[in-house]
C-alpha cells in the first residue's frame, strides 16, 4: 500500500494544526475550523465523550473541511470499527507500548487482506450505502490514518519496529505521560532526547511524528524546526477557561 495521508492533511504544504476537543457540542468543532485549524482530535479517552457524541463532531468536522481524528479510549476493534464506521479519517490510540499491540491496532483499521475491520458500507464511511463498494473499501485501507500514542520509555525503545508496520502510519509522542513514566518532566533533557528519537524513527521510515504543546505556540514551533511533523495547540475547554479568567482578571484590575 502507497503511504497513508488522511484525505491529504500531512501531505499539505504547511506543518499541519489541530487542536482536542473536549466539549460535547457542536459549536466547538465549527470555531476551531472557523479559527483555521487543519484538523480536530476528539477525544474519547479524557472527555466524558460518547460515541453518539463523537459521530455528531466528525459529521461536523468533515463538513467544514476539517479532519476529524479520533483519540480513542481503548485498543479494542469493536471500538475502532465503530468510530471509523462514523467516517473518522484517523484514529489515535493511546499507551501503545509494544509492535505487538500497535500490530493489533493497526489490523482493526485495516480490511481484509490488509486486517480485521468488518465491513460497514451502509454507515456514514460508506454514504449509507450508496458509495460504491471498492471505494469504500480502499479509502479505508488507503487514507485512513492509524496512529499509535507513544507514552512509555519501552514505546519510544519499540517505535523502530512499531514504524516499520504497514498499517501504522504516524506516531504521536504523549510528552506529559512519557515523562511522568520516568519521574521527570516533559522539558527534561531525558524526555527530550527520547522525544527526538521517536521522530529519527519516524523519519527514517518515511512517516511522521506528532506532538502536543498545550497553548504555547513558540515551543510548537521550535519543536518543527527540530522535525516535528503536526501538532496540536491548546484544546476546547482550555481555551475557553483562559479567555473567561483573562477577561475577569481584566475587568477586576481596571475596577480596582
Amino acid at each position: 500500500m502507497t503511504a497513508r495521508t488522511g484525505a491529504g492533511l500531512l501531505d499539505r504544504p504547511a506543518t499541519p494544526v489541530g487542536t482536542w476537543l473536549k466539549i460535547a457540542s457542536g459549536e466547538p468543532v465549527e470555531i476551531m475550523a472557523y479559527a483555521g485549524f487543519d484538523f480536530v482530535v476528539i477525544d474519547l479517552e479524557h472527555a466524558p465523550l460518547d460515541l453518539q457524541t463523537a459521530y455528531r463532531l466528525i459529521n461536523s468536522a468533515a463538513a467544514l473541511g476539517v479532519t476529524p481524528i479520533v483519540r480513542v479510549p481503548d485498543t479494542t476493534a469493536s471500538t475502532i470499527q465503530k468510530i471509523l464506521d462514523a467516517g473518522a479519517m484517523g484514529i489515535l490510540v493511546p499507551h501503545v507500548d509494544t509492535v505487538e499491540q500497535a500490530a493489533a491496532v493497526g489490523r482493526a483499521c485495516r480490511f481484509p487482506p490488509h486486517g480485521v475491520r468488518g465491513a460497514g458500507g451502509t454507515s456514514r464511511a460508506g454514504a449509507w450505502g450508496l458509495r460504491p463498494n471498492a471505494e469504500y473499501l480502499a479509502t479505508g485501507n488507503d487514507e485512513v490514518l492509524c496512529i499509535p500514542q507513544l507514552e512509555s520509555v519501552e514505546a519510544i525503545k519499540a517505535a523502530p519496529e512499531i514504524l516499520a508496520l504497514d498499517s501504522v502510519d504516524a506516531v504521536f509522542v504523549g510528552a506529559a505521560d512519557l515523562s511522568m513514566s520516568m519521574g521527570s518532566a516533559p522539558s527534561s533533557p531525558d524526555v527530550l532526547d527520547l522525544i527526538a528519537s521517536a521522530i529519527e524513527a519516524a523519519h527514517a521510515a518515511g512517516k511522521r511524528c506528532g506532538l502536543a504543546f498545550g497553548g504555547v505556540p513558540e515551543r510548537a514551533a521550535q519543536a518543527v524546526r527540530d522535525g516535528c511533523d503536526f501538532v496540536l495547540l491548546s484544546n476546547d475547554t482550555t481555551m475557553l477557561a483562559d479567555a473567561a479568567r483573562t477577561l475577569v482578571k481584566a475587568f477586576r484590575e481596571a475596577t480596582g
